[in-house]
């Protein structure tokens, strides 16, 4: 199948590269030549304008647009309906809040334009691993790209299968879902993201104190002088809290035990504040998850090695960076994103 894609950072460009690899067509656009140029090298069809990337789509037209979530996503959207017909899909894989998809799909749906919302995990390691994907949307027309979501699905691979679920969809096992409609795939990651926070910040604190086992404040036949690289390693094999996540920790603290090159400022993209605003609404309670949203808002004010770990953590599956400057620690920094009810 053909798809066109919007956005070649560290997703979007892996997303286009594992597409082509099994045997996808592409056609991409960037606001940087640069990095069209590089993708283009790998197979796949540049385009200088957005009306030059519509153009070279086959219809019906499937575009992936994987940018911040906020303005420019809205902006390109709009942009896009006006140049693309009845019949045409445009998906929005980026960490968009699930509302703005409701409203999105609601007006795109009146120009006979289909809309998917598709949640992806899987940050820089996607290209290798496949993405796990949420995916929110008419099942007809999810159907329809199935080869494009099983390609970029990262496949049973070698973890064992669930018992009991015999006769449901095999597509979840492949590690992607058709959630629900329009809005429902990305409702599905931002909760996937609030959990995240909640589990990198039970690392953070857990390593935190065995770093802190040594202190003079304590009894000296109370101290351990522990290696917390070492630490990390064992609990992969065979304990019962492995995960990528400490995967990562795990190759970080090898590599400099201190963690020297992160200061701990860690900040939020949006989709943790937005699973806590979901359970205010459903008054569900979560604690774990809003204590892991403010430990990062303290975090811009004061920084522990707990706030190492969780920026290594960042770092290892996001690619994310510690800003050069760090910003007002009262400024938000979650995107500026219109957040209308549904």
């Amino acid at each position: 199948m053909q798809l066109g894609m919007i956005g070649l950072g560290r997703m979007g460009g892996n997303i286009v590269r594992r597409l082509m690899k099994h045997g996808h067509s592409t056609v991409v656009y960037d606001k940087d030549p640069k990095a069209i140029a590089a993708i283009a090298a790998d197979g796949a069809v540049g385009a200088g304008t957005l009306v030059d990337f519509v153009n070279k789509l086959e219809k019906p037209r499937t575009v992936w647009v994987m940018l911040p979530a906020g303005k420019i996503t809205e902006a390109t959207i709009d942009e896009l309906a006006k140049l693309m017909q009845t019949g045409d899909v445009i998906i929005d894989g980026g960490n968009t809040f699930w509302q703005d998809d409701v409203r999105r799909g609601k007006a795109l749906k009146q120009h006979g334009i289909h809309y998917l919302d598709v949640g992806t995990s899987g940050g820089v390691w996607g290209i290798d691993r496949g993405y796990c994907m949420m995916i929110g949307g008419d099942k007809a027309v999810v159907d329809r790209l199935d080869p494009i979501f099983a390609a970029l699905a990262p496949g049973i691979g070698d973890i064992p299968k669930t018992r009991g679920r015999d006769g449901r969809d095999p597509r979840i096992e492949q590690g992607y879902i058709h959630a629900g409609p329009v809005g429902a795939g990305h409702f599905v990651k931002m909760v996937h993201n609030g959990i995240e926070y909640g589990l990198m910040q039970a690392y953070a604190e857990g390593f935190d104190i065995l770093k802190n086992a040594n202190i003079e404040a304590l009894p000296p036949d109370h101290r351990f002088d522990l290696d917390i690289a070492d630490i990390a390693e064992v609990w992969r094999r065979g304990s019962v809290i492995p995960s990528w996540l400490l995967d990562l920790i795990s190759s970080a603290l090898a590599e400099n035990h201190a963690l020297d090159e992160y200061s701990g400022f860690v900040e939020d993209s949006g989709e943790g504040r937005w699973t806590v605003n979901a359970a205010i609404d459903e008054a569900v309670p979560a604690e774990v998850l809003t204590a892991a949203l403010y430990a990062r808002f303290r975090s811009r004010k004061e920084h522990t090695f707990a706030e190492k770990i969780l920026s290594a953590m960042r770092a290892g599956f996001g690619g994310h960076k510690e800003p050069a400057q760090h910003p007002d620690p009262a400024r938000p920094n979650a995107p500026d994103i219109v957040k209308p009810k549904a």
